[in-house]
């Protein structure tokens, strides 16, 4: 049961030496959530996920460590004869834990094709709702913004925001609702009730400018988490591993995070008093940045004040006073915020050159 052609096989296969910097491009061209650490010979040594590289950026492991540093050297595999049937129900109960990659090894353990979940079924629902924020007026890209909604600026050949519905329904999340204020008529016109884009939408208008998440206490209380995103973020982030991963960690709200990497231009001193202890020539300093994707329990959400400005950093700030789990969640995935005309220019570059796609 051949799933993978040999040529995409070869493009999630990586040498164990492989530097784990030199992983998450190749991870995220494959599209497929996972590479196989394999010898010269296709022989596979282990797996690395989207998940074990989110780890060793929160643990602070050097990205230059080889890749099969942090690879799972014991993934479930299976024969090259198995049926799609036998395949999924040793995902379900081969583990402690459902399985979402299935290796198929030939009779000398070659690595031959993988199997992903998806392959032998259909995306069930996440039970999860999502919110778009969408009412911004876009100061930052004008004169494009002034008859056009930056979530409706064209990316490639269709709006941002199309671009975000339709991951959003890739993911198994169907129930959408949009916040508005700025030109909300040029939103409705196009999505209509979200029929023809797969999903149900349902619209918040703002009367005045609620902030990040003040616009929130106007969504309708449900017993679903809600998966929270600006309306002028591009990003290819798996969402089904962001809700794996929040309920993994028991989280009452997981954040979107981005690593940044600032470069400074200088020789960095320690000093203590007036000795210097240390020099650090022109060193990298990284840190992560709020990447604008929340995802909010309905406890969390029942929290919001209504009628009031009230932005996502108040609410996490005060989730974390009141000691309540705000976890971080590490995107690798492609992302860019168009929120300023040289990002969107840039992202109209990455479309059109197909970056978005590897």
């Amino acid at each position: 049961m051949m799933v993978r052609t040999p040529e995409k096989l070869l493009q999630i296969m990586v040498l164990p030496n492989m530097a784990i910097s030199e992983c998450i491009p190749q991870l995220d061209r494959s599209g497929l959530g996972v590479i196989a650490v394999c010898d010269e010979n296709s022989m596979l040594l282990g797996i690395v996920t989207d998940g074990d590289i989110r780890r060793a950026l929160m643990n602070k492991i050097s990205l230059d460590e080889p890749c099969i540093t942090i690879a799972g050297k014991t993934p479930l595999t299976a024969p090259e004869n198995i049926s799609a049937c036998d395949a999924l129900q040793l995902m379900d109960h081969g583990k402690t834990f459902l399985v979402h990659h299935l290796p198929i090894l030939d009779a000398n353990g070659r690595l031959v094709d993988l199997l992903l979940r998806s392959d032998l079924q259909q995306i069930d629902a996440l039970g999860v709702r999502a919110v778009v924020m969408a009412g911004g007026f876009g100061t930052r890209l004008r004169p494009l913004t002034e008859e056009t909604p930056k979530p409706m600026l064209p990316l490639g050949d269709r709006p941002v925001m199309e671009h975000i519905i339709d991951q959003l329904r890739d993911a198994g999340i169907f129930q959408v609702n949009v916040a508005t204020h700025y030109l909300p008529e040029k939103i409705k016109s196009h999505f209509g009730n979200g029929n023809y884009f797969g999903v149900s939408i349902d619209y918040i208008e703002e009367n005045s400018p609620l902030g990040t998440a003040g616009s929130l206490a106007l969504v309708e209380a449900s017993d679903e988490p809600i998966l929270v995103i600006n309306g002028d973020i591009m990003t290819k982030v798996d969402f089904r591993a962001m809700v794996e991963f929040h309920r993994e960690h028991e989280a009452d709200l997981t954040v979107g995070v981005r690593q940044y990497a600032l470069k400074v231009p200088y020789g960095v001193l320690d000093c203590s008093n007036m000795l210097v202890t240390a020099i650090k020539e022109k060193p990298t300093i990284c840190f992560f940045i709020n990447a604008g994707i929340y995802l909010l329990e309905p406890h969390v959400h029942a929290l919001i004040p209504k009628n009031k400005r009230y932005d996502m950093t108040d609410l996490m700030e005060y989730l974390i006073a009141v000691g309540k789990r705000v976890v971080s969640f590490p995107i690798i995935e492609y992302w860019m915020d168009i929120g300023q005309i040289g990002d969107y220019e840039k992202a109209n570059i990455d479309m059109a050159s197909g970056i978005m796609d590897r």
